[in-house]
């Protein structure tokens, strides 16, 4: 699903990893799924396919779909729905001769009854006990088994809202499933839903930050380049409010120093051994915090801080202006000079993390200063280069 609607639509020359028909088998595959969101636009080059999702009457992530779909052969969803439906009842017990023996009777009356083996019964079992959907108990030498009972109980407004805004958000939309319907209150303006694919590799970090291990990560580039290597502690899960991007916050055991991976580039995430001293790095990223605007850390190791510094004018009626300021601050300060003119100021890590945001202030800003100069003159220079686009004045600065 990433390959084809994240990264763009790729043809099937363009798709390598496989063949002409496993390819069309799995465009088929996604296309099911998402066939009430797909749309086509015919450009030059060919058909271009994307996906158009309207917020306003989506009120669920329909990427959730590729969690909720598995493969299995006609044995497999056989033996699932004659164990449940033998074990429908909580206070229903037995044990495994017992279950292969009503298996065995209830499936006697087709002309030609599947049959299953106490070994293949067992690791089923085994499987869902695993799950939570079996609970086992010994009565002497015996192990009996009976269905888990549903006592999970949360509110279901509270459940759209997680579903759709908490990292993992998928384990809502399973639970979900399980409500009754009911009226959704949540919309969403901004909805980051393609953050959906990247929930196994998410909910493999959350673990291995709880158990305070080391994992070894294999990340790919942009472009999905040779992949890399490394071993690191995780220690927090950042995401943009303006993006949605997923980040991890880590210290990579191999170079010695905090580093930040976008968790889309992570491919996989094998769990180690629990990192000794792993409190102190969590120390480490809580006390650079107070400097960090996003996730790089690149300035952590030079020794020294940013100054960024820039004041802001606006209109009589534009007193949300300054509320904005205050409101999306993050580690900066703001000062109010007088009733139109407001001054933010922040000592910071890295400072390029800052630009896009001070950029949604153009024709605003009055007065503007980086201690980074190289990060200043790529500022102004890329103004020059919008004024004598517009048309606006010069590029010599007149």
């Amino acid at each position: 699903m990433r390959e084809f609607y994240v990264y763009g639509f790729r043809s099937r020359d363009e798709y390598t990893s496989l063949s002409a028909r496993s390819y069309d088998n799995e465009r088929r595959r996604v296309e099911s799924w998402l066939e009430d969101y797909m749309q086509f636009r015919q450009t030059p080059e060919g058909k271009t396919v994307f996906l158009s999702i309207d917020s306003r009457v989506t009120r669920h992530n329909p990427l959730y779909k590729a969690w909720k779909t598995k493969s299995f052969t006609d044995g497999d969803i056989t033996l699932h729905f004659i164990l449940f439906d033998i074990l429908h009842f909580p206070e229903v017990v037995m044990n495994l001769n017992q279950l292969a023996e009503e298996i065995d009777a209830r499936l006697a009356s087709f002309d030609e009854p599947m049959t299953f083996d106490e070994s293949t019964i067992r690791k089923k079992l085994k499987e869902y006990e695993e799950e939570g959907l079996i609970v086992t108990e010994k009565r002497g030498r015996t192990l009996y088994y009976r269905r888990s009972g549903d006592d999970f109980v949360c509110p279901a407004d509270a459940l759209d809202f997680f579903s759709e805004v908490a990292p993992c958000g998928v384990i809502g939309s399973y639970l979900l499933d399980k409500q009754d319907p009911h009226r959704e209150l949540f919309a969403f303006k901004h909805h980051y839903i393609t953050g959906a694919l990247d929930s196994e590799i998410l909910c493999a970090l959350l673990a291995a930050i709880g158990e305070k291990r080391e994992v070894e990560i294999t990340t790919v580039g942009r472009l999905r380049e040779k992949p890399n290597k490394d071993t690191v502690a995780p220690l927090q899960i950042r995401v943009s409010a303006q993006s949605g991007r997923q980040y991890l916050m880590a210290y990579s055991l191999s170079r010695k120093n905090l580093m930040s991976f976008r968790i889309d580039n992570i491919i996989s995430v094998i769990p180690g051994e629990p990192v000794p001293g792993i409190d102190a790095m969590r120390r480490l990223l809580l006390t650079i915090e107070t400097n960090l605007w996003g996730v790089s850390t690149r300035g952590l190791y030079r020794g020294n801080l940013e100054h960024v510094e820039f004041t802001v004018t606006y209109g009589p009626d534009e007193e949300y202006i300054h509320r904005r300021l205050v409101r999306e601050k993050r580690c900066g300060t703001v000062e109010k000079l007088d009733e139109r003119t407001s001054r933010f100021s922040a000592d910071v890590l890295d400072t390029s993390e800052l630009v896009p945001w001070i950029r949604t202030f153009i024709c605003r800003i009055t007065q503007l200063s980086f201690s980074n100069e190289d990060a200043e003159y790529r500022f102004r220079s890329d103004m020059e280069e919008m004024y004598k686009l517009y048309g606006l004045r010069g590029g010599d600065g007149t």
